[in-house]
């Protein structure tokens, strides 16, 4: 049996998602756990880790929460106990999840330092189970290269059986193997697979954003798989709203208090995928008729605007499990543009 650590240099690489496509090209009995959960979410009344959620159900693994997460913050874990404490419990975790597997996958932290004051990190978590490491690094081509170089030059990867780097998001392909891949390879870094952005994977639906929410759906829920391409806040004057360029693109959210009847109606009447109604405010009856009869979902939540619009900010597209397009598309990014051959190397 074969473990394989999947780390990144930086938060938001697509970690889960190149395992998501690695694995659906092995043929292979595949395990999986993420000792060090960072994006907790409730479900069912238990804590999980969103990823571990996922391939628990994707897989069809029937694994609880504690058999693939040991925490989700640094406060509990490091209560956990010492170094040796924290090695004990991650060998026996990962020793459960590879029963009956060929090749168990363990997913690092948000980023190469998560979790080292607990000796959590990703670099410990290798060490400690003996497994090979790939790295996932993302952004533009000189971000790139400083993360890189900063991990040749400054990493203490003794112990580390480090296979390579997968380098995620890029632009350019073809541009970037002629200027950066050589540089690369000239550190002694393998580069197990260079993947091209593609806007799809950045996109989300209604749906994932009521769940994301916990939102009311009180109209157009035939609409829930509307994909969202662009955001509007919707806290100015309506007329100046109404004359904003951003409000007439295509596929467009908009977060707006429920009391902004003529902004709806606005909204309703153009391209939009959906609307989230803020400060718990129902709109009247011919709205919500309206939306319904468009598919236009709305999207009803206690929080103000401003509260959602940050949150916004920050927003990351995760796959879900009924993302049927996007896992098809990572299947056929790792079959492209990753060496899996070389990946499955015994060196």
């Amino acid at each position: 049996m074969s473990k394989l650590l999947i780390a990144s240099t930086r938060q938001a690489a697509g970690k889960t998602s190149i395992i998501l496509g690695i694995a659906s090209v092995l043929d292979k009995k595949i395990g999986y756990i993420k000792p060090f959960g960072d994006r907790l979410i409730y479900h069912r009344k238990i804590n999980w880790d969103y990823d571990t959620l996922l391939i628990n159900q994707l897989w069809n693994l029937d694994r609880e929460s504690e058999n693939m997460s040991l925490g989700f913050s640094h406060f509990r874990l490091r209560y956990v106990g010492q170094q040796d404490s924290i090695k004990q419990f991650l060998v026996e975790m990962a020793e459960n999840a590879a029963s009956g597997k060929d090749l168990l996958f363990i997913e690092g932290g948000q980023d190469l330092t998560y979790g080292s004051s607990i000796y959590f990190d990703s670099f410990s978590m290798a060490k400690y189970l003996g497994c090979k490491m790939i790295i996932v690094v993302s952004g533009d081509a000189d971000l790139v290269l400083d993360d890189i170089t900063f991990l040749k030059k400054y990493q203490d990867m003794t112990g580390v059986d480090l296979k390579g780097v997968i380098v995620n998001k890029v632009q350019d392909v073809d541009e970037f193997e002629a200027n950066q891949l050589k540089i690369i390879k000239d550190m002694g870094i393998e580069v197990l697979g260079i993947i091209p952005y593609k806007e799809k994977l950045t996109l989300f639906t209604m749906k994932f954003l009521a769940d994301k929410f916990f939102a009311r759906i009180i109209a157009g829920e035939k609409g829930l798989n509307n994909v969202v391409k662009n955001i509007f806040v919707g806290a100015m004057a309506t007329s100046e709203a109404l004359r904003n360029p951003l409000f007439n693109t295509e596929k467009k959210l908009i977060i707006t208090s429920g009391d902004r009847s003529d902004l709806i109606l606005g909204a309703i009447e153009s391209d939009t995928s959906g609307i989230i109604l803020t400060n718990n405010i129902v709109p009247p009856p011919n709205i919500i008729s309206k939306a319904t009869d468009r598919n236009i979902p709305l999207l009803l939540i206690p929080q103000h605007t401003y509260h959602i619009a940050r949150q916004m900010d920050n927003f990351e597209a995760l796959v879900t499990k009924d993302d049927g397009e996007k896992l098809q598309m990572l299947s056929h990014l790792a079959q492209k543009y990753i060496n899996i051959d070389r990946l499955q190397a015994k060196d």
